[in-house]
């Protein structure tokens, strides 16, 4: 159990990165060297609990601009629902998009909106595309964009910008951060008050689901996205993991 947990704490902070430790200028300036980025990019991919990330980023004056990405895919009525649960009071058309959504919330929740909802997007590529397309439209200056995204897919998210726009400096800051821990014999996550956190073992199959995207192949990302260099200890906790432990529960 020890060894399973070990490799999917390590496979989880690999694909869920933050370059700065903290949502305020002066984090963001020792770790990167400038006290705001251009722009604030949050993705509708995320749980409930990036909307308070994304709060303290806007209330902290992290970026010059803060713009929602997501469209209505197959996930967004789920995400809807969620988010009824949470906020009994919130009032969205069933239609709604992601970036509507979470732009509604921030509303409701903080007194906040975004500068710009970009409400097409359905998957991680033309969550990118069309960021793009909408930054060159506004007419915006943009030599870094903060990226926040769930925290399974933040790295596939940086390697997708890398590929389009190599020119943009991509900042990893993801929505969430949770732990794996052996509890009662079982895997657990903490904390565990993340808001509309994924069960742990949703999470360990968003996580399981993201190595084979990463990797250079036809399937891959690596064709796709800008190529990741993938260290041999990610790849060998992953075979690992899938070998001893995945397999047998038909994950």
């Amino acid at each position: 159990m020890t060894d399973t947990i070990s490799a999917l704490n390590t496979l989880a902070s690999y694909l869920g990165p933050r370059d700065f430790d903290q949502i305020n200028q002066g984090n963001l300036y020792t770790h990167q060297g400038i006290r705001q980025a251009d722009i604030f990019a949050f993705f509708g991919g995320s749980i409930l609990e990036g909307i308070n990330v994304l709060a303290q980023a806007m209330n902290n004056q992290i970026a010059k601009h803060y713009i929602i990405i997501g469209g209505a895919g197959h996930t967004t009525p789920a995400l809807v629902k969620e988010a009824r649960k949470a906020f009994p009071n919130l009032t969205v058309p069933n239609n709604t998009t992601e970036a509507q959504l979470f732009n509604q919330i921030l509303q409701d929740q903080y007194g906040l909106s975004a500068d710009f909802l970009e409400t097409k997007s359905t998957n991680c590529g033309n969550n990118i595309s069309y960021l793009l397309d909408l930054i060159a439209a506004e007419n915006l200056e943009c030599q870094s964009i903060i990226l926040c995204q769930d925290a399974s897919m933040q790295r596939r998210m940086g390697a997708t910008l890398a590929k389009q726009a190599p020119h943009i400096k991509a900042i990893h800051y993801a929505a969430y951060e949770v732990e794996f821990i052996s509890q009662d014999e079982t895997i657990s996550l903490q904390p565990q008050n993340s808001l509309g956190m994924w069960s742990a073992q949703d999470y360990i199959r968003l996580l399981m689901g993201e190595i084979p995207r990463l990797q250079d192949k036809p399937d891959g990302y690596g064709p796709r996205g800008k190529t990741i260099w993938f260290m041999s200890i990610f790849q060998t906790k992953f075979k690992k993991l899938l070998t001893a432990f995945f397999q047998p529960m038909g994950i």
